[in-house]
C-alpha cells in the first residue's frame, strides 16, 4: 500500500468533497505551494489512489426516479457462468452497480429506472435475457436515506 501522510490524505479528503477545486485552492487548503501539490496529487493518481474525476448527477432530475436493488442467484456456480453473467451486466446501463456477494445469492445489482413501469420491461426484456440466471429478488427504494459518494478515510493513520 502506498504510504499516505497528513497532507496525502488532506488531498484525498479535499478533492472528494470537490473534484473540481483548482490546484492553487486546494495547495492553500492543504498548506503547499501549487507545484508540490500538483506533484502529490499525480503520484496519488499513479499510485492508483484516485482512479478519475466525476461529476455526480441527480439521478431524479434526469427522470431516473426508481432505484432498485436485485438479488440475483445463478443456476449453475461455474466460472464460464459467472463469467458470461458479468460480461452481459457490464453491458446494461441500467444497472449502475454489480457486486458478487456471499450469502444466499450470488449477486447485487443497483439499477436505476424512470418508474415500476420501466423497471417491469427492464425485469421481462433485459434481465430475463442474461444467461444463467435462476431467481431475482428485487427490492424498490422507497427512500434514499444515504449516498455520500465518498469513501470515509478515518481508519487511514498518517504514515512518517
Amino acid at each position: 500500500m502506498h504510504k499516505l501522510d497528513q497532507i496525502d490524505l488532506d488531498i484525498l479528503a479535499a478533492l472528494q468533497a470537490d473534484g473540481r477545486i483548482t490546484n492553487v485552492a486546494l495547495a492553500k487548503q492543504v498548506g503547499l505551494s501549487a507545484t508540490p501539490c500538483l506533484e502529490r496529487v499525480k503520484s496519488l493518481e499513479a499510485a492508483g489512489l484516485i482512479t478519475g474525476y466525476v461529476a455526480r448527477l441527480s439521478a431524479q432530475a434526469l427522470g431516473l426516479g426508481l432505484t432498485v436493488f436485485v438479488q440475483i442467484a445463478i443456476e449453475r456456480t461455474s466460472q464460464s457462468v459467472f463469467e458470461a453473467f458479468r460480461e452481459a451486466v457490464r453491458a446494461i446501463p441500467e444497472i449502475e452497480e454489480c457486486h458478487m456477494v456471499a450469502g444466499g445469492y450470488d449477486y447485487l445489482l443497483k439499477v436505476r429506472v424512470p418508474d415500476m413501469a420501466a423497471y417491469r420491461t427492464f425485469l421481462g426484456a433485459v434481465l430475463s435475457g442474461i444467461p444463467g440466471i435462476r431467481e431475482t429478488h428485487s427490492y424498490p427504494v422507497m427512500e434514499e436515506v444515504k449516498d455520500s459518494g465518498t469513501l470515509s478515510l478515518g481508519h487511514l493513520q498518517p504514515q512518517t
